[in-house]
């Protein structure tokens, strides 16, 4: 249910494997063979490469075998942009990082510097603990300051997270930390204005949106999907069944992404070129995986195009829908799906699960499912305008919104899950991207929340949860 498996889901690393036993091996000076490899690699020139094997190894892999192997397996990761030593033992160990994904790189040299064999196997760093305590805002002088420092230091001292924010809401006051960089080596603290990716957490947005609409009378929540889809889409009788209930609160039985989502997409930024004309394309071929309403099965394609159906009927963009109708009224002046250059400036680097900096997810026509960058003061002002407004329009989408949907396991609102313990109800919602994670949960009737911001695509539930056992 975690928005970053979608980029698994997408490209699936194999385990690879060209092996050929070597009788000896030498040490020998290595680098002057991985600026080789990257050379020939990132001008996808295999005749190079076999020209650098040994006899030994031509035995098992001819020039055409070879050609296969790298056309298929080794040059859709892109070019290769660095390398880096990873260990020396029996055999020399690099890790290559591409444009696409990440891989470790193993050989043996025979005497005169020829490879006798080489590996390629999908990277995983080894995750340690930082050597020092990561920094933070944290004055540690409230019993919660010390509480929330224990849970956010088993985070943030592993080797692979590098920033957090977390904002806690209780008896109407709003608390703050910030722990680790907002970028490697910067030295900057996150602050509660600190701006993130929160991913997934969008689609309680998206649902609030529809809300408006509902409530409005624009739409109806039995409607037919395809009374607001082009006319084009009409014989595709899988698309009859679903209703806009069925979007939200992820019964549609649509698949979690398109099944035409790999057309021309970069699996550095994957959205980012997935527009409506492939959305409604992949919609005319679809086939349902479950009969809508009788089955939760996450979904990004869902929400996502429950937002287009609503730019359809508002004649606004979903960035457009979100200002009008969710931030502006509520003061969140850093939430929205596209960065002004003042904004940026106080925008996180992010890093995928091994601690290596990528980059951001820029959305198309599936804005709704993932779209939004925020802080933890906007989304501690959102939670607190979910568990009471003043201000009635939005008011009213909250609650819409908390009603349950779908009674079965997991309990869903629209847009929200819902989290039912010793009688009480939260509401919750994660997120990730390739390289952020993000967590809310609140409940209505004790008026508290917790938001938990991170700039690794490093799970954070856990600090979420643990933060709420504390305040409840």
């Amino acid at each position: 249910m975690k928005f970053f498996n979608i980029l698994a889901s997408i490209v699936l690393l194999n385990l690879i494997s060209l092996t050929v036993k070597a009788q000896t091996n030498q040490p020998q000076k290595s680098d002057s063979v991985l600026f080789l490899i990257k050379q020939y690699i990132n001008e996808h020139n295999t005749v190079a490469i076999y020209e650098m094997t040994s006899e030994s190894f031509r035995k098992g892999f001819d020039k055409e075998k070879l050609s296969i192997f790298f056309e298929k397996e080794i040059y859709p990761f892109g070019k290769i942009k660095q390398y880096s030593p990873i260990g020396f033992n029996q055999t020399d160990k690099y890790k290559l990082q591409f444009e696409y994904g990440k891989l470790e790189f193993s050989f043996l040299l025979d005497k005169v510097g020829k490879f006798n064999s080489f590996t390629f196997l999908p990277f995983k760093a080894v995750t340690t603990s930082k050597a020092v305590p990561a920094a933070t805002s944290n004055k540690l002088i409230t019993v919660l300051d010390k509480q929330v420092d224990s849970i956010a230091r088993k985070y943030i001292q592993k080797s692979n997270t590098v920033g957090l924010s977390i904002g806690i809401l209780k008896d109407g006051q709003m608390k703050t930390y910030g722990y680790g960089e907002t970028s490697k080596g910067s030295g900057e603290l996150p602050d509660a204005n600190t701006i993130f990716e929160i991913g997934s957490i969008t689609k309680t947005f998206t649902a609030t949106i529809l809300a408006h609409y509902i409530n409005e009378g624009k739409i109806s929540l039995t409607d037919p999907i395809i009374k607001y889809l082009p006319d084009s889409l009409s014989a595709n009788s899988e698309l009859h069944k679903i209703t806009i209930l069925n979007l939200s609160n992820h019964t549609s039985g649509l698949p979690t992404i398109p099944g035409n989502f790999a057309n021309k997409m970069n699996p550095a930024n994957p959205y980012i070129h997935y527009d409506e004309r492939l959305l409604f394309a992949g919609l005319r071929a679809c086939k349902l995986t479950t009969a809508p309403g009788t089955a939760y099965a996450y979904s990004n394609l869902a929400t996502g195009l429950l937002g287009v159906i609503l730019e359809r009927i508002s004649g606004k963009t979903y960035e457009q829908l979100v200002k009008q109708l969710i931030s502006v009224p509520l003061h969140m002046n850093n939430t929205s799906q596209r960065l002004t250059p003042q904004q940026n400036k106080h925008f996180v680097k992010v890093y995928d699960t091994d601690g290596d900096e990528i980059q951001p997810w820029d959305f198309n026509a599936l804005a709704g499912c993932g779209s939004l960058r925020s802080t933890v003061n906007d989304l501690l002002l959102y939670a607190k305008a979910n568990i009471k407004s003043e201000y009635v329009p939005l008011s009213n989408s909250f609650t819409l919104t908390h009603k349950i949907t779908y009674i079965k396991d997991p309990v869903v609102g629209l847009g929200w899950h819902l989290l039912q313990e010793d009688g009480a109800s939260y509401y919750w919602h994660n997120g990730g991207t390739g390289g952020s994670r993000s967590y809310l949960i609140l409940n209505t009737e004790k008026k508290i929340a917790v938001v938990v911001l991170s700039n690794s695509n490093v799970s954070v539930d856990d600090i979420g949860i643990s933060i709420l056992r504390k305040i409840i």
